[in-house]
C-alpha cells in the first residue's frame, strides 16, 4: 500500500485536518494515511500541550466519527525513545511494515525550512515529500532550492486547496469563550 505519513500535534484535530485527510486518499493516490500524534513539534515554540496519550485518544475518537476516512492513528512517536526525529519514524514505520511505501506530508511552511530537519536528505531521497499549500509560503521557490542541492529530491507539490483554519485559531477561540465545535473533526 501507498501510505501518506501525516504528522503533528493534532491539538485539536479540526476540518482542515479532515480536509487534508480526504485529498490525500481521493486526490492524491494514496491508500491509506496514517496520522502521527507527535510529543512536541522542535520548530514550534512548546505551549501548554495536552499530554500524548490525550491527543492520540482525541485523534481514536475524532476518526471514529469519520468511518469513511482511509486514516489510522498512530501514536509510534509516544512510545519512541527520544529525540523523535521524522526519519527515525519513517525508518520505524518500514521496519514494522516493509511491504508498505511511506511519504511524508508536509505544509508548505515546513518545506521552507526543510533543510533543518535531521537527515532531510534522506526523507527526501529515500521516502518523499507531498506538500500542500499554506498561506504566505511559496513551495515553488523552497522546492527548487532543495532540487539544487539534489535533483534525485522526491518533493511533490498537490494542488489542494489553502485549508484556512488552524489549531492555534481553534484554541484561542476556545480560550475566548466562542463555540468552535464546527471547525472540530
Amino acid at each position: 500500500m501507498n501510505i501518506a505519513v501525516y504528522s503533528g500535534s493534532f491539538n485539536p484535530l479540526h476540518k482542515g485536518h479532515e480536509a487534508i485527510i480526504r485529498f490525500l486518499t481521493r486526490e492524491a493516490g494514496f491508500d491509506q494515511v496514517y496520522l502521527v500524534v507527535t510529543p512536541q513539534n522542535p520548530f514550534k515554540q512548546s505551549h501548554s500541550l495536552p499530554a500524548g496519550k490525550d491527543r492520540f485518544q482525541a485523534a481514536l475518537d475524532a476518526i471514529a466519527r469519520h468511518p469513511d476516512l482511509k486514516v489510522s492513528a498512530q501514536d509510534i512517536e509516544l512510545t519512541m525513545t527520544p529525540p523523535q526525529y521524522t526519519i527515525r519514524t519513517l525508518d520505524a514505520l518500514r521496519e514494522r511494515e516493509p511491504e508498505h511505501r511511506f511519504t511524508l506530508v508536509i505544509g508548505a511552511d515546513n518545506l521552507a525550512n526543510f533543510q533543518g530537519w535531521r537527515f532531510h536528505e534522506r526523507i527526501l531521497l529515500e521516502y518523499g515529500v507531498v506538500v500542500f499549500p499554506r498561506k504566505g509560503y511559496h513551495r515553488g521557490h523552497a522546492r527548487a532550492r532543495l532540487l539544487k542541492e539534489n535533483p534525485n529530491y522526491k518533493i511533490t507539490l498537490l494542488k489542494a486547496p489553502l485549508v484556512t483554519i488552524s489549531s492555534t485559531q481553534i484554541r484561542e477561540g476556545l480560550a475566548a469563550g466562542k463555540d468552535m465545535s464546527r471547525w472540530l473533526m
